[in-house]
């Protein structure tokens, strides 16, 4: 029996993107159901999410506690052996799903890299990984995270380790690929599989320098390695 593949898509106030997205998406036939968890939105991304005629979409009320609370609750929910992020407003590559499955064969964790584009798909780095150094590695990612969500693909394995999310997370996509260096094996693929869009209304600003003071981005780091061990001696 074929691995059942689900995609897990926070939404909010994402009329002007989502439908591409999703259909971007839904090129694959390996894709087995798409969770899109609406958090409140007042425009007309549900109405947009419904209009698509593909069963494989499954519309959700989100908890309406912002964007961590809403993956926690999306990777809770999914279904799937293999669960891929994704963003409410990028473009997924054609085979961005067959890759990223084969990595996961071997390891619990995969990020791919991608090409950092505009609103309009104008490219802005052809390279998120050149852009941020990215690679392996625990000490390294918890000083300067590699992890983005939306490039990102976990097994059903890696998603006990990581739920529920500790309190006063900075980030899900940090703290996932963080619980993935210290509980299994994570594997950053040199392609760019996604055009990652940067439009000024994103959630994550992962492309963009902090504009945390020094002290708070201390504490996340403290914070998140305390998470860390204290999840470890919990299993």
């Amino acid at each position: 029996m074929a691995a059942l593949i689900s995609v897990c898509m926070p939404a909010y106030n994402g009329e002007r993107y989502i439908r591409a997205q999703l259909e971007s998406i839904l090129r694959s036939p390996l894709v087995s159901e798409v969770l899109v968890s609406d958090d409140g939105s007042s425009d007309r991304t549900v109405e947009i999410v419904t209009a698509i005629p593909d069963p494989r979409i499954k519309l959700l009320s989100g908890p309406r506690a912002g964007v961590i609370k809403n993956c926690e609750f999306l990777l809770s929910a999914a279904a799937g052996d293999h669960i891929f992020l994704s963003d409410q407003d990028d473009i997924w590559s054609e085979d961005k799903v067959e890759v990223m499955i084969s990595a996961l064969q071997t390891f619990d964790l995969a990020v791919s890299d991608c090409t950092v584009v505009d609103a309009d798909l104008n490219v802005v780095h052809p390279s998120f990984f050149a852009l941020r150094r990215s690679h392996a590695g625990l000490f390294k990612n918890l000083i300067r995270n590699s992890y983005l969500g939306c490039c990102m693909a976990l097994n059903r394995r890696l998603v006990s380790r990581v739920l529920p999310f500790p309190a006063g997370l900075p980030m899900h996509d940090w703290w996932i690929g963080l619980v993935a260096e210290s509980f299994g094996r994570a594997s950053f693929i040199d392609a760019p599989l996604i055009m990652y869009r940067r439009h000024g209304g994103n959630v994550s600003s992962a492309s963009e320098p902090s504009t945390a003071s020094l002290l708070t981005r201390l504490r996340w780091r403290l914070s998140l390695a305390s998470a860390l061990i204290r999840r470890r001696l919990r299993r």
